[in-house]
């Protein structure tokens, strides 16, 4: 039997809730089953393909809703979830019990081992690091920006190689393995350990590059790389460069999108206000109420700009106050 499980591409969470619904799903549901693994990335048009969901069950987790009658599993955590008011109403009226969602969650892999086990009966305490580890990195809960922008910790290097990945096997490859051994020992595969070297260089060059490109106004910053393959960054480093900064927003770059980046620093000398995903969601994209972004098509990097800066202004605005 062949499960595919589409995930969020090129992020830590995505693939983690790929993994834990696959060890889940191999102990409570099936254990005689293949599993496919396909990324799905927050894009201009059309996110899903319905030629695409076959097989024999389909799940999407860590992302937005599907309403086609051929996904049988949904988890999401994700504020902006649905892409229209008839897919909300559609996951309203499902009677499944295979499609779950909750906002409140910092990251969908805990979300999943949460509800499988006090539905499913699953026992979550062998991916319990896994498990904690991406709410730590999802819902930003390290001590400081420092701590945030080291990654000291294998997870926080894997995160780093999910992120920066580029070929489409690499993932479904890691995938199982972060659902079966330790992270540390992940780190030690020999097609993961030889990623890391050049990748914690770049990220040393990107610090430099951020440092000159940041401009910080009214509490909000922002800075555009669509000039250089950065679309990669760590997220806080602007954070920790402007430790007195509330928002962020960037603009990057890749092969088939320009990003803008919409984020909150989590140790802001005063807690941010704007839902950032209501902010996004007006421009098509989405997010979490501290954290969001929206895709252009590649060749819209115009109407990413003026998004960009229209938001820019709005939120230095909400941090000056009416009439300031």
């Amino acid at each position: 039997m062949k499960v595919r499980v589409f995930y969020h591409d090129k992020c830590f969470d995505g693939a983690s809730s790929a993994a834990i619904f696959s060890r889940f799903y191999r102990e409570r549901i099936r254990n005689s089953v293949d599993f496919v693994f396909s990324g799905l990335l927050h894009r201009a048009g059309s996110l899903f393909n319905e030629k695409d969901f076959d097989g024999d069950e389909n799940a999407i987790v860590d992302f937005k809703y599907s309403s086609s009658p051929k996904i049988t599993w949904w988890f999401d955590h994700h504020q902006s979830a649905f892409l229209t008011p008839a897919d909300a109403a559609h996951f309203e009226q499902d009677q499944s019990n295979r499609k779950f969602y909750d906002p409140d969650f910092k990251s969908c892999t805990s979300f999943i081992a949460t509800i499988a086990q006090q539905r499913f009966g699953f026992d979550p305490t062998p991916v319990a690091d896994l498990v904690h580890w991406t709410d730590v990195i999802d819902g930003a809960l390290y001590a400081d920006a420092r701590t945030a922008v080291e990654m000291k910790a294998p997870a926080m290097k894997l995160t780093m190689i999910i992120e920066s990945n580029q070929k489409y096997d690499f993932l479904p490859r890691l995938i199982p393995l972060l659902a079966s051994e330790p992270l540390g020992e992940i780190l030690e595969e020999p097609f993961v350990a030889s990623l890391l070297p050049p990748l914690l260089e770049r990220h040393q060059r990107s610090i430099a590059i951020l440092r000159e490109r940041t401009e910080l106004k009214d509490g909000t910053l922002f800075f555009d790389v669509t000039d250089l393959d950065l679309e990669g960054y760590n997220k806080f480093v602007p954070y920790y460069l402007q430790p007195e900064s509330i928002y962020s927003v960037g603009l990057s770059k890749s092969s088939f999108r320009v990003k803008v980046s919409v984020g909150s620093n989590p140790w802001a000398p005063s807690p941010p206000v704007v839902n950032l995903a209501k902010v996004c969601e007006r421009y098509g994209g989405g997010g979490h109420a501290r954290v969001g972004a929206i895709s252009f098509d590649v060749t819209q990097q115009e109407a990413a700009r003026r998004a960009a800066q229209e938001i820019v202004t709005e939120l230095r605005a909400a941090v000056r106050g009416p009439g300031r």
